[in-house]
Parts: C-alpha cells; sequence; structure tokens
C-alpha cells in the first residue's frame, strides 16, 4: 500500500483515503512523493503544487494544540523543502518556494551549556506568515519571522526578523536592499534601514 501511495504522489493524484488524512487538500493540488508529519494539522489550498521529497510537518511539540501549517492557492513549492510548524506557519496564495527553503517557527533549546542541545526542550518563536505573491530564492531559511506580501528573499538568506512588503532582502541576516516606491512606480535601492537612497 506504501509503494501505491508514493506511485500516486509520484504522478500528482492524491488518492482519495490519504486526502482524508489531511485537515485539507484542494482542488488540482499536487505532491510528488512527500514527507509528512501532522497531517490533520496540515491543509493545503487548491492548485498547490509541491515537488519532490519535501517536508510538511505540523506538530504541537511546544504544547501549541492548535498547531497549523497552511499554504494558499496557487503555491509552488521546490525540491527538498522543510517546513516544520509547532504552533503556525501561514504561506499566502501564489506564493514561490526555490529548492531547499527552510520555514521554522521554532527553535533548539540552547541554553543550559551542561546538557547536549539535543536533550534540551524546543522553543517556540514566531509565527512565520509568507505574504501573498513572495518569492524565496534556493536555501533561504525563516525562522519566527514573515516575510511580507509580493517581497523577494534572495538565495542563501537567512530571515529572522520581519520583512515588510514589496521589499527586495538578501543576506545572513538578511537585510532589505531594494523597496517598491508607490509614488514612482518602481523599485529603489535602500538603506541599511529600509529607507529610500
Amino acid at each position: 500500500m506504501l509503494n501505491k501511495l508514493k506511485l500516486i504522489f509520484y504522478y500528482g493524484i492524491v488518492y482519495p483515503v490519504y486526502k482524508l488524512r489531511f485537515g485539507k487538500i484542494g482542488n488540482k493540488t499536487r505532491l510528488i512523493d512527500p514527507i509528512i508529519n501532522g497531517h490533520k494539522r496540515i491543509f493545503l489550498g487548491n492548485n498547490v503544487f509541491i515537488r519532490k521529497n519535501t517536508w510538511l510537518a505540523a506538530e504541537p511539540v511546544t504544547g501549541d494544540v492548535n498547531c497549523r501549517l497552511t499554504i494558499g492557492d496557487g503555491t509552488y513549492v521546490g525540491n527538498f523543502c522543510h517546513f516544520y510548524a509547532s504552533s503556525k506557519i501561514e504561506i499566502g496564495k501564489k506564493v514561490l518556494f526555490a529548492d531547499k527553503v527552510y520555514l521554522s517557527d521554532n527553535l533548539h533549546g540552547y541554553k543550559d551549556i551542561n546538557l547536549a542541545v539535543i536533550d534540551q526542550p524546543v522553543m517556540q518563536t514566531n509565527p512565520v506568515i509568507i505574504g501573498d505573491g513572495a518569492w524565496l530564492g534556493e536555501n533561504v531559511c525563516v525562522i519566527g519571522a514573515s516575510v511580507g506580501k509580493n517581497s523577494v528573499v534572495g538565495s542563501n538568506s537567512v530571515v529572522t526578523k520581519n520583512i515588510p512588503d514589496y521589499c527586495v532582502a538578501v543576506g545572513a541576516p538578511a537585510k532589505i536592499i531594494k523597496r517598491y516606491d508607490f509614488e514612482l512606480k518602481d523599485w529603489h535601492n535602500t538603506d541599511a534601514n529600509g529607507n529610500f537612497i
């Protein structure tokens, strides 16, 4: 049965019995050989496409019984992405994820220097919210932060602070380098504080 489910996922069809395990799977949503933890807490919109070996997890390891991972309509998720919600990860509509993007609303504890990190509790951070129409490049990490509507995060960036709507951010930690100017109707460079240059 497991091999049959893998084959069905590979061809992008969600087997009806398996579909019932999720919180929701919308129409024309396709998953190719995913890794899933916490099916009932995962909600996928319509026309979502999730490529090979992406790991979706929604498990209340920090105690939030309302833990939830939501992916909006028309979103594309590349290969080998890893989204792990212990409270809330909310992805908007028509978001584009390159390969190997990591989203997490939690961190491993490390405060006690007398204990190995693996033996310390998982710590809850802020929810991860990815706005409609955003684009996250390859190897981007977002930990306890939000990325605004139609914003772009460059490859290999690490987002730990919120990125507003209509911005381009790069680096580790990610910093805003461009914003959309609605008066001039164009994208313009910014300084380190996100102000137009």
